[in-house]
């Protein structure tokens, strides 16, 4: 006998069928009524998907997959008492409150390892931005992650599932532009070494002297967290990889890490940045961290890495690491800036001066760094300070 052929309608608000899917376990669509969205909590991973595109609600025997949404319920707040919603803002969470998150895994020393469960039951929300999955490890000062229970994956009208790769960014039909724009690489020893930090005071030094500095993060958790801090710093654009369409980049492939690196890379030269100053999530011996720096895609787009580190011992490693890989290393920052005798002790060992965020902030380092970067482009400022 054939299997039946997938069948979808538009769902009133009352209404609940059910849909074959070539022959599995009947799927259930409801709709997703305007009263009930006003009472759920969305993550920032959501943020690229608009509220109206959210029309019904799909159960039955469902796999989930990276980037799907599903709506939640709390039913213990444990280590994330709050969620980061799209405006930025954070939420407290309660038990019974519902949330509508991204399923995807995460990567955190910090905090969890997590990845997308097999199916609907219980799971964990691991990172605030709003992530479900199934934690796995947790760091031994951490909680255990706050624990929700799935209630159905959110669908469109035509009870399709939503998922935030279809909400990505536009590929560019024309590539190259980014040839013509600096980029510049910030990276680090470890989670919380100090790489956002030092992306924001580059981008804050080049935004006060007129400068047009893109932004964007090309790997980690969904969150709002670095991306605010770059906006805040000034940046003329700022992205991240749910902007590329994910919620979370580990456990990608190597070809899906290039591809968002490019994406945003070229998004911000199609918009007229001067430069580009790029985040990679976590430590240089993370596997997808390893393998785009190892890339020669990487390494033909950038003019230059910073790296944060969050010791001594740890900034020499580092910094054999990166020259093992043939990058030019532009500087060391980060953590280990705030400690005078473990900036001296990695001045003497690595024969580089460490900058702390005043360094970073000088006109006369900053317009001396771009002139290292000339074969990636000559940016010109608008005014100067």
């Amino acid at each position: 006998m054939n299997a039946p052929t997938p069948s979808f309608q538009i769902i009133s608000n009352t209404q609940t069928i059910s849909v074959d899917q070539a022959g599995a376990s009947s799927t259930h669509v409801s709709a997703f009524s305007e009263r009930h969205k006003s009472k759920v909590k969305p993550g920032f991973s959501t943020r690229r998907v608009k509220s109206r595109e959210m029309q019904t609600l799909i159960t039955g025997d469902l796999e989930p997959r990276h980037g799907d949404l599903v709506l939640a319920r709390v039913t213990r707040p444990r280590q994330h008492l709050r969620i980061e919603l799209p405006t930025g803002r954070r939420a407290h969470l309660r038990v019974d409150d519902h949330i509508v998150v991204c399923y995807g895994n995460r990567y955190a020393p910090d905090q969890f390892e997590a990845w997308v469960p097999a199916g609907m039951g219980p799971c964990h929300l691991v990172a605030a931005g709003g992530i479900a999955s199934q934690m796995r490890l947790k760091h031994k000062k951490m909680k255990s992650a706050t624990e929700i229970q799935p209630i159905a994956l959110v669908g469109d009208s035509q009870g399709q599932r939503l998922n935030v790769f279809d909400y990505r960014l536009p590929d560019h039909a024309e590539k190259g532009p980014a040839n013509l724009m600096p980029v510049i690489a910030v990276v680090g020893t470890t989670m919380n070494s100090g790489k956002t930090t030092t992306a924001a005071q580059l981008i804050h030094g080049y935004s006060r002297l007129g400068y047009k500095a893109g932004a964007a993060k090309i790997t980690g958790t969904g969150s709002g967290c670095d991306v605010w801090k770059m906006m805040d710093a000034g940046a003329y654009r700022t992205y991240d990889f749910t902007d590329a369409g994910h919620p979370s980049t580990y456990g990608l492939s190597i070809s899906a890490i290039e591809t968002i690196f490019n994406q945003l890379v070229d998004q911000l030269a199609s918009e007229q940045c001067d430069m580009a100053i790029i985040e990679i999530a976590d430590g240089v011996l993370q596997s997808e961290t390893a393998e785009l720096l190892r890339s020669r895609l990487f390494q033909e787009t950038i003019g230059g890495v910073f790296f944060a580190a969050g010791d001594s011992l740890s900034a020499v490693g580092c910094l054999d690491w990166l020259e093992k890989q043939q990058l030019n290393v532009l500087g060391i920052s980060g953590v280990v800036s705030s400690s005078p005798l473990a900036t001296r002790e990695v001045e003497a060992a690595c024969q580089m001066q460490v900058l702390d965020k005043k360094d970073l902030l000088q006109p006369r380092f900053l317009q001396g760094l771009l002139s290292s970067l000339e074969h990636h482009g000559a940016a010109q400022p608008v005014y100067s300070q």
